[in-house]
């Protein structure tokens, strides 16, 4: 698989300046392995590390800082595995399985001076494998035919619809109205109101008392002579009226 890697594109995941490399004793059993039992106070190598992936394989490369001279590597082709373990007491120290150009491999501790360091470490690794698995799964799903049943949204034989598209109903605006309930008209197109009419008046004219009483007295003796004055209390003074008007006539 490393060989198939070569071939392909080589990205860099991540570079850090500086990290110590430790000789680590060989395991007595299955317990968790603990930096604590390494001599951290006295690395055995330093240098810079970087970390490079071909393809789906990873290449955690420990090189010199100022040549860049290879001074080990480990391929990674699954993380967490056994080609990159973390100890159970701290979480800047590891433990890579480096391995050479013949195919040998040995087991060695690397730790880094800031935590930050150490979670970048690991989480450029997490994010390249999480990348590798979808891809996986997108291969798996493009090969296998897809047997779930499909919604068919498409219209039946005969089957119309209608849309109604830019048709709104209008509210009715009721207009004010005055107090008298007539409806007030809109102002002119000139913005003003005309003046009200103003009613002509002759001052010079004076209704003449009783007058309105005579007028209908003679329309009623010219439309009908025979017809008996009403007995309410207004006959006797439509009575002397008509005198009146006989007293006038004769003379």
């Amino acid at each position: 698989m490393a060989t198939e890697g070569q071939s392909e594109y080589e990205s860099v995941l991540c570079v850090k300046p500086e990290v110590n490399v430790y000789r680590i004793p060989p395991r007595a059993s299955n317990r968790a392995i603990r930096a604590a039992d390494w001599k951290l106070d006295a690395p055995d190598w330093t240098g810079r590390m970087r970390v490079t992936a071909r393809g789906k394989l990873v290449f955690v490369k420990l090189e010199d800082k100022i040549s860049g001279e290879l001074f080990a590597q480990a391929p990674v082709e699954e993380f967490p595995g056994l080609t990159v373990e973390t100890v159970s007491d701290s979480s800047r120290y590891f433990v890579l399985r480096i391995q050479d150009d013949s195919g040998r491999s040995a087991f060695i501790g690397i730790g880094f001076g800031d935590r930050g360091d150490a979670f970048d470490f690991n989480v450029a690794l997490q994010d390249h494998f999480k990348w590798v698995k979808q891809d996986d799964e997108f291969k798996k799903q493009a090969q296998t035919p897809d047997t779930t049943p499909k919604l068919d949204l498409g219209f039946k034989e005969g089957q119309t619809i209608t849309l109604n598209i830019g048709q709104s109903k209008k509210k009715d605006r009721s207009r004010p109205q005055s107090s008298g309930g007539f409806g007030l008209l809109p102002p002119p197109p000139g913005g003003k109101l005309a003046p009200p009419p103003v009613k002509s008046t002759n001052h010079n004219t004076q209704p003449s008392e009783g007058g309105s009483d005579t007028g209908f007295l003679l329309d009623l003796d010219t439309s009908n002579s025979n017809t008996a004055a009403p007995s309410n209390p207004t006959s006797t003074a439509s009575s002397d009226l008509w005198g009146d008007f006989d007293s006038v006539s004769s003379n």
